[in-house]
């Protein structure tokens, strides 16, 4: 598999890493939203959160945890924004959670998704029971 998130973790491909333990590894973006902007991946070759073992959650979001703190405590900054994406907008289909530095007026407007409405509330109920109803479903 050729995949540029595996071959760092792998050590074929040089990278700026920031946190490596036995499941997963975190190392500077290249392209970083902020500088300290880091990526957690895990070790093993994952497509997407959803794919995530239940196993492998807590260690993975411990160490994102872990990281939303240093980046804190690193670069002074107020806070961090932590993301994952699945497979839209995922430019590496190798699981990657950001954990970048924020701070109150660094520029980054958040997100500018369109928006809907429901046409009443029934709408909203029936999309609510749709997702009550997947969650059943839902290993």
């Amino acid at each position: 598999m050729d995949c540029q998130f595996c071959r760092i973790v792998a050590g074929e491909t040089p990278a700026h890493i920031v946190l490596e333990e036995e499941a997963v590894v975190g190392f500077l973006d290249s392209r970083p939203v902020f500088k300290g902007h880091v990526l957690l991946v895990p070790r093993a070759h994952i497509h997407t959160l959803v794919d995530v073992p239940a196993a492998l959650l807590p260690t993975l979001f411990g160490a994102a945890q872990r990281l939303a703190a240093a980046v804190v405590e690193a670069f002074g900054s107020q806070g961090s924004f932590v993301a994952v994406n699945n497979v839209v907008s995922q430019s590496v289909p190798h699981l990657h959670i950001h954990v970048v530095p924020r701070t109150k007026g660094d520029g980054l407007r958040g997100f500018f998704w369109p928006r809907t409405k429901y046409a009443d509330e029934a709408d909203a109920a029936e999309h609510a029971n749709q997702l009550r109803n997947a969650l059943r479903r839902v290993p």
